[in-house]
């Protein structure tokens, strides 16, 4: 063996950066996006959940919204756009909930938007 110890050998990440010529500040940067980007992180899973809750709320309560203004415009019965209409009210707050961080409640919000829409164009 060379007869150097452990300590001399693993130094702290500063030390090992600067040696090699990189900017600590840098390096800090890219190992905080790495952390960021780490599937297993309970913080972007959470934050992955409140993006996928608040835009599927947002995107059926414009779809809802769009086909209410369709229904009315044609001859369907009053009934069916303001069944749309009530959908997508649920669908946003839903996206509302959902941009909270309640993402449970506003997946069951959503479905019991959806199933509105779905009962609403029975009635056409």
């Amino acid at each position: 063996m060379s007869g150097r110890g452990d300590s001399e050998i693993s130094g702290t990440g500063e030390e090992q950066h600067a040696e090699s010529g990189q900017d600590v500040e840098d390096v800090e940067e890219i190992e905080n996006l790495e952390d960021l980007e780490d599937p297993d992180d309970p913080e972007y899973v959470a934050r992955r959940a409140r993006w996928t809750a608040a835009g599927s709320g947002a995107l059926l309560a414009l779809a809802g919204l769009a086909a209410a203004v369709l229904r009315v415009t044609g001859s369907a019965p009053a009934l069916v756009p303001a069944a749309y209409a009530f959908g997508a009210g649920f669908c946003a707050f839903a996206a509302f909930l959902g941009s909270r961080g309640r993402t449970r409640r506003a997946l069951w919000v959503l479905v019991a938007g959806v199933m509105v829409m779905a009962l609403g164009d029975q009635f056409d």
